[in-house]
């Protein structure tokens, strides 16, 4: 394979918050270089991105959407990603398989603090990134509060690459600092070279001076030229634009508005100059160049009506045909994508971005190779799962849909890696687990709607157990049952009391002189065991003592299912003389958040009735901090959405259980009015 292949394709996640544009943006993209005639809109519902029905009808980005496009004899492949936190799943999932981002963002100097994970991302995973400030002609803030502002979120110094002209509150235009050639935009054609404003050259060299200081740091040849008030040629500038962000030491800003397509001529040109090669980012990512071994990796699964499976993938290096076996399974197809479109190929080179069809068992994330191939191929990093933080109690609307909703839900997850399902053993519900409550509503219209699922939904129930405060001594119970023939009879005596938080269950016996005989004990503590399963409040009891100390039987009618019997006779009329009391799990949770919003989740956690056990800078995070509490689990099913909500959508937490505390009496008292003694519905 020659050099040139991989080098005339160029991957760029498209990414930012939502309403920022993104999918605005793809849609110019693809225009102006040719790869579409007519752009869509979101409002028309006919754009490429945001093509499933999900994403149409909330006029939002709810999965990575794929484009391919020629400019300048370059292959783009642009990917289109989710802006709302709830799927950032798929965001950092595409972002391992491009070579280069582009942050989207307004011109808003308080809606940059939104960008902040987006940014540590990128910065973490070392992968090249510029910002194209969006909708200027929308612009609330000046370009160098929203250029501080940025700063103020990243750990890698930005530098201006344009600087914007206005004309009262509209924006007609930018400077290249580059070249220092101004621009004025014109609707459906390129922009065109016009003077330099007078009023605005002090701003520009400014500007320009703050840009190639950021350069000099990288590079001594150009900081001798700064110090001797030497004019660097504007090839130089290029070429340190290309290394610095190739390597991701600096971050270029451009200016533009999407929608009209201004600025996004220049913007793709920088691309074509200044993005890496497909071969500098698998080097970046520990990839030895062998040309001869096929490595690639999935970064998203499709299931569509018509085509099935689809793995979108990145090829890292070698080749991919038709028909080959990667992984121990055969490639059915290679397809190039255009949004809901595809275009089949024969054959998938170095650095390209294709789906490949009918790869059942492959699942995002997996690196790829021959299965023939001497060497074994090293798994290449995938990006962290997000911990669920919102839950859902789902029921199939027809009962006879149950035993579809297995493979429906493996379909779901191999889709989205960010949802997870289980049985809750407590409350035997279905519970569905996500980024949020949108989130959510996305997976359960995919269920209707791919698979002719309708859901019931509702919030989960808490698992709330149950213990006792006294004991109760030599508790009699009886069980004798006479039907003709053999009759049943078993007769104990328990003592019942409780253990220390957390000790669990246990169950012992004091039989002596043969009252109890040995083959029979086992049925009373079976006896106990099921009677505990649901205890006098109707939850399951926790740490009790249990001991058989007395008993009788009877030579004839006795048996251990008596016994069993009997027991929970006993248990029943015990257990009520024990002060019964409810419990509740508590979870610690770990909270992050920027500085600025720690009173914000302080307050939160109060209010919750949690415990707060401290808190702490995040050493790994400039500007943030780390909040430690104890919970109540029954406060936590909407704490992602009031935690997003007090901290600009950033805030993040992952809990785990930690134990069971008794629930306050006057709660207590609710809970149980609710519940009734009918079983664990909570």
């Amino acid at each position: 394979m020659s050099e040139k292949v991989g080098s005339g394709v160029r991957n760029v996640a498209i990414v930012g918050p939502y309403l920022s544009g993104k999918t605005t943006l793809l849609e110019s993209l693809l225009f102006v270089s040719g790869g579409i005639s007519r752009k869509g809109s979101i409002l028309d519902g006919n754009t490429v991105g945001d093509g499933a029905p999900e994403a149409r009808e909330r006029q939002m980005s709810v999965e990575v959407s794929a484009a391919s496009t020629v400019y300048q004899d370059i292959r783009f492949t642009f990917l289109d990603c989710p802006g709302s936190i709830e799927f950032a799943q798929e965001t950092d999932n595409a972002l391992i398989g491009a070579g280069a981002a582009i942050v989207v963002c307004e011109a808003e100097a308080s809606r940059v603090l939104t960008l902040a994970p987006l940014f540590k991302f990128l910065d973490d995973w070392e992968i090249p990134h510029l910002v194209f400030i969006n909708k200027m002609d929308r612009a609330k803030d000046s370009f160098m509060d929203v250029l501080n502002a940025l700063k103020a979120v990243s750990s890698r110094p930005l530098v201006p690459h344009q600087y914007p002209i206005r004309s009262g509150d509209d924006t007609i235009g930018f400077i290249d600092l580059v070249t220092e050639q101004a621009y004025h935009y014109h609707s459906g054609a390129p922009a065109d070279p016009v003077p330099m404003p007078p009023e605005l050259q002090a701003e520009e060299q400014a500007a320009r001076q703050e840009m190639l200081e950021e350069l000099a740091n990288f590079d001594d040849h150009l900081l001798e030229e700064l110090l001797e008030e030497i004019e660097p040629p504007q090839e130089e500038i290029v070429k340190d634009l290309k290394m610095e962000l190739g390597a991701d030491l600096i971050v270029p800003v451009f200016v533009g508005i999407a929608e009209k397509d201004y600025g996004v001529r220049h913007l793709l040109d920088a691309l074509v100059r200044e993005a890496p090669s497909p071969e500098t980012t698998a080097q970046r990512r520990g990839i030895k160049a062998n040309r001869e071994e096929t490595i690639a990796q999935v970064i998203k699964t499709y299931y569509t009506p018509q085509g099935g499976k689809l793995s979108l993938v990145r090829v890292w290096q070698g080749q991919i045909t038709d028909g080959m076996s990667l992984n121990g399974v055969r490639v059915g197809g290679i397809y190039r994508m255009l949004g809901q479109q595809t275009q089949t190929l024969q054959v998938a080179n170095t650095g390209e971005i294709v789906a490949l069809g009918r790869m059942e068992s492959i699942k995002t994330g997996d690196t790829l190779s021959q299965t023939n191939t001497k060497q074994t191929v090293s798994e290449l990093p995938k990006a962290e799962i997000l911990p669920p933080v919102y839950a859902l109690a789902v029921m199939a609307e027809k009962r006879n849909d149950e035993v579809k909703l297995s493979a429906a839900m493996t379909k779901l997850l191999d889709e989205d890696p960010s949802l997870a399902w289980l049985q809750d053993p407590d409350t035997n519900e279905v519970i569905l687990w996500g980024q949020g409550e949108i989130h959510l509503k996305v997976a359960i219209d995919r269920l209707r709607r791919k698979y002719n699922l309708p859901m019931n939904t509702n919030p989960p129930r808490v698992p709330y157990k149950e213990t006792i405060r006294q004991s109760a001594t030599k508790v009699h119970g009886r069980y004798k049952h006479q039907s003709g023939g053999h009759g049943a009879f078993g007769d104990v005596y328990l003592d019942i009391k409780p253990r220390a938080r957390g000790e669990g269950f246990t169950f012992s016996e004091t039989i002596v002189g043969g009252v109890v005989p040995r083959q029979y004990i086992p049925g009373v503590e079976i006896g106990v065991r099921e009677y505990l399963a649901q205890g006098p409040l109707g939850f399951p009891v926790v740490d009790v003592e249990v001991t058989l100390t007395d008993g009788s039987y009877h030579s004839v009618d006795s048996s251990e299912q008596a016994f069993k019997q009997a027991a929970r006779v006993a248990m029943q009329e015990g257990m009520a003389k024990c002060s019964p009391t409810l419990l509740e799990p508590i979870a610690y949770v770990e909270i992050s958040a920027p500085s600025d919003y720690t009173s914000n989740v302080l307050q939160l956690i109060s209010g919750r009735r949690g415990q707060i056990l401290g808190y702490e800078t995040l050493s790994t995070w400039k500007g943030w901090d780390k909040i430690s509490a104890y919970l109540p689990q029954a406060e936590m099913q909407d704490l992602i959405v009031d935690l997003r909500s007090q901290t600009m959508g950033v805030g993040y937490y992952n809990w785990k259980f930690d134990h069971l505390q008794e629930v306050p009496d006057k709660l207590a008292e609710r809970v149980l009015a609710t519940v009734g003694n009918n079983g664990n519905k909570g």
